[in-house]
């Protein structure tokens, strides 16, 4: 996995974008497409787009999501406002994302790895 982080640094700014079929309103960029891919980590695509129907999350133009995955394979997902203010925290009993820390900003309806910004 040391190599996919590698990869992922490669990433900055993107010149397509896509379009998850069950959150089309929402859309991706290739990095994320690359993370999703190679991580099997679809999942948490559509855990960060299929939560964008909660309150505190949908007035929230800026969104942080980061993972905390423990040595127990639980996991913590945390949304932060952009300046360090918790929006919302979820627990996960069990996850198989292959790194114990990871960001993604969800930005306007597009979700991206900071490095893309």
């Amino acid at each position: 996995m040391k190599n996919l982080l590698q990869d992922l640094k490669h990433f900055t700014g993107s010149d397509q974008f896509y379009f998850h079929p069950l959150f089309p309103k929402f859309t991706y960029t290739e990095g994320v497409r690359y993370l999703a891919e190679n991580a099997g980590a679809y999942w948490l695509l559509e855990y960060i787009l299929s939560n964008q129907t909660d309150k505190k999350l949908r007035t929230e133009a800026f969104q942080a999501w980061a993972i905390q995955v423990k040595e127990d394979g639980s996991a913590t997902l945390r949304v932060e406002d952009g300046n360090g203010n918790l929006v919302r925290r979820f627990k996960m009993q069990f996850t198989d994302f292959p790194f114990t820390e990871f960001s993604l900003w969800f930005i306007g309806g597009t979700l991206l790895l900071p490095s893309e910004y």
